[in-house]
């Protein structure tokens, strides 16, 4: 199968960019730079991810972003044969292990995070969460714990940033 992305993003680095550190206001760099690297073909997300965002407030900077300056191929299809049977591989192990409480299974099945890391599996693209690990969790399933479950590459934000060599230059007041 043919790489066409290197990043799969997660809703909390949008989500923490947006109320933290890369603000609308702040740092329109940072939104315009995933604009940059999505035209390229290195970064982008899925379709349950845009789900999870769009469930915001209409209102919202983030979810009048997403509904209006990223295009549809951003958010990439989970619907192949494929990425369904690597979520059933990961949701049957999920199922089966007894470290986790029955609510943060619960939890984990309607979550998008399933999904990115059997896209990632797939397609063979590193997932970009802010999410720590915590491998002896009982109460919720980490996204960072099932990427290392299933050998799949995870970055945090900084991480991607750096490996794609962008800067953020504050060009001084007008």
């Amino acid at each position: 199968m043919s790489k066409t992305i290197s990043y799969i993003l997660d809703s909390d680095v949008l989500i923490t960019a947006k109320n933290s550190y890369y603000t609308f206001a702040i740092c329109p760099g940072f939104w315009d730079s995933l604009l940059h690297f999505h035209e390229l073909k290195k970064i982008g997300s899925i379709d349950h991810v845009r789900s999870e965002l769009l469930r915001g407030r209409k209102t919202d900077d983030l979810v009048q972003w997403v509904d209006n300056e990223l295009s549809a191929a951003f958010f990439k299809d989970t619907g192949s044969e494929q990425t369904a049977n690597a979520f059933g591989e990961i949701m049957l192990w999920v199922q089966r292990s007894s470290q986790y409480f029955d609510h943060a299974k619960a939890k984990f099945a309607a979550a998008a995070d399933g999904w990115l890391v059997a896209y990632a599996m797939v397609h063979d693209v590193a997932v970009v969460t802010n999410e720590q690990p915590q491998p002896k969790s009982r109460s919720r399933v980490l996204l960072p714990d099932i990427c290392d479950q299933f050998k799949v590459t995870r970055k945090n934000t900084f991480e991607m940033l750096h490996e794609l060599a962008v800067r953020y230059e504050w060009k001084g007041a007008e």
